[in-house]
């Protein structure tokens, strides 16, 4: 099981690492909203739910207003609880109806890192860009290392990168995460702005 800092609280990082569909989630949950709380979002809701492991066919059958209401807490679980929740629901489905609702399905038996990219980019909410960063956190962290996942990841699957959540190993690689991705936001607008 892997050791993961992603959230630094050892609660909400202890489900991350033992639990496949809450790291999918998490992935989900990390638009718009800061990543440490996105991927402490898994824990409320399974705290909400009353159950320790989250399940993919227990979320995709909820009813979608309980759904919405599990989101919204207080504290949400997303900046955009009733969309995330239906886009929570929304992943859960194509993995009971793919994958027999094992979110370790995606990533078990991939041929190759082009195929996982695929996979995961069939998943509702998984732009090319939250796919990369996905296929890097389960190469660098979660020991998913089929033929050509670091060329898949593109930037994300470098080694000693500091880009993306697939690089946070504790709060120092955190603060540089973000530091990273505050550079790569001023650089978007001051090109934006000329």
């Amino acid at each position: 099981m892997p050791n993961l800092t992603l959230t630094q609280d050892p609660a909400a990082d202890e489900l991350l690492g033992r639990d496949p569909l809450a790291l999918l989630l998490g992935m989900l949950f990390d638009q718009q909203f800061p990543m440490e709380r996105a991927f402490a979002g898994p824990r409320l809701l399974a705290d909400r739910m009353g159950v320790d492991t989250l399940s993919a066919a227990a979320i995709a059958e909820a009813d979608p207003e309980r759904m919405t209401a599990w989101f919204q807490g207080p504290p949400a679980i997303h900046r955009y609880p009733g969309s995330m929740a239906g886009r929570a629901q929304a992943v859960c489905r194509l993995l009971v109806e793919r994958y027999d609702g094992r979110a370790e399905a995606l990533w078990a038996d991939a041929p190759d890192g082009r195929d996982l990219v695929k996979r995961i980019g069939e998943l509702p909410g998984f732009g090319a860009q939250k796919t990369k960063i996905l296929v890097a956190l389960l190469g660098k962290q979660y020991g998913v290392t089929p033929p050509g996942w670091r060329e898949a990841a593109g930037e994300y699957g470098e080694d000693g990168s500091r880009r993306s959540v697939a690089d946070i190993t504790g709060p120092e690689s955190l603060a540089d995460v973000r530091r990273a991705k505050q550079e790569k936001k001023q650089a978007a607008k001051a090109a934006a702005g000329s």
